[in-house]
């Protein structure tokens, strides 16, 4: 006879208590009583032979067995997840719910665009998004977290898969009488001597506007390292105040970024390549087919 399994109710009580840090909360996250969490943890715990859970005055506590089938919980979970998403795909793809990450250089100038879109286009379709960093977007696919993310590339990054949707390249931005606005013509070569205004640490974007610096150690050195910004909506005002010049997407520029705010913003000739905007997703993934379609979509609603 073989030994009873856990059900997904109980690894999802376990699951939820362990985001919670207390009975109480977790049993109101998951729509049910406290003694019935707590008994369905205790029986989780007799199937497993182990004690999961210390408990407190303070809250709960995970003890090592308990964190190993948390983990462990969380894939199966999100495996169950994946195999409805992939029944109901096969009938009638990109419906019910997708969680979608975007960076933030990217979600305001984008989405106001391609969301609408997105909504003609499949609209059997709950959209759930997230706006952060590109290394904790990259971690929540790889967690299982969010099924895709639009992130700017190249980004590399073990088990995840991407697909590019299109270019943005790079704009010049300064006030009017900045010498750098002045000349006739702006090569890429001008950036080598020009200390730039550029995001914070973390932000790809910096990563992106420091390697069109030219190569070598000093690259880095392009950047002032006295002002970065939090945001490109606080870093065009740092322009705009005369604190030095930047480089800018293009995507967020004709979004409107700079709109009124009397800055010179000018394209490089021959162009500077920026960044690539695309779509990344967890390798393996039931839902990869939806990410790419999801991806289309942006990419048509973008050049249309």
């Amino acid at each position: 006879m073989s030994a009873p399994l856990p059900t997904l109710r109980q690894l999802k009580f376990l699951v939820t208590l362990a985001d919670h840090g207390t009975f109480s909360r977790a049993a109101e996250a998951a729509f049910v009583t406290q003694p019935t969490l707590s008994a369905g943890i205790k029986e989780l715990e007799g199937i497993l032979g182990s004690i999961l859970v210390e408990r407190g005055a303070r809250g709960a506590t995970l003890t090592p067995a308990g964190e190993a089938a948390v983990a462990r919980a969380r894939i199966i979970l999100t495996e169950a997840e994946d195999l409805v998403h992939a029944a109901k795909a096969a009938g009638e793809p990109l419906s019910g719910t997708f969680r979608l990450g975007v960076i933030p250089t990217i979600a305001p100038f984008l989405l106001p665009k391609v969301l609408p879109a997105i909504r003609d286009a499949f609209p059997q379709l709950e959209l759930f998004l997230r706006e952060d960093l590109t290394h904790r977007l990259v971690d929540a696919l790889k967690d299982r977290r969010l099924d895709a993310a639009l992130i700017a590339l190249p980004y590399e990054a073990n088990n995840i898969e991407t697909a590019p949707l299109i270019a943005d390249e790079f704009l010049f931005a300064s006030v009017p009488d900045h010498p750098m606005a002045v000349r006739k013509k702006l090569t890429p070569d001008a950036l080598r001597d020009e200390p730039l205004l550029l995001l914070e640490d973390g932000h790809c974007l910096r990563d992106h506007a420091i390697s069109v610096c030219g190569p070598g150690p000093a690259e880095a050195e392009k950047a002032r390292s006295d002002f970065a910004a939090t945001s490109l909506h606080t870093l065009v005002q740092m322009v705009k105040s005369g604190l030095g010049a930047t480089l800018l997407p293009r995507l967020a520029v004709d979004a409107g970024l700079a709109d009124q705010l009397d800055l010179a913003i000018r394209p490089f000739d021959p162009p500077v390549a920026g960044r690539e905007i695309g779509i990344a997703w967890r390798k393996g993934s039931a839902r990869a087919e939806e990410a790419r379609a999801l991806g289309g979509a942006v990419k048509a609603a973008l050049k249309g």
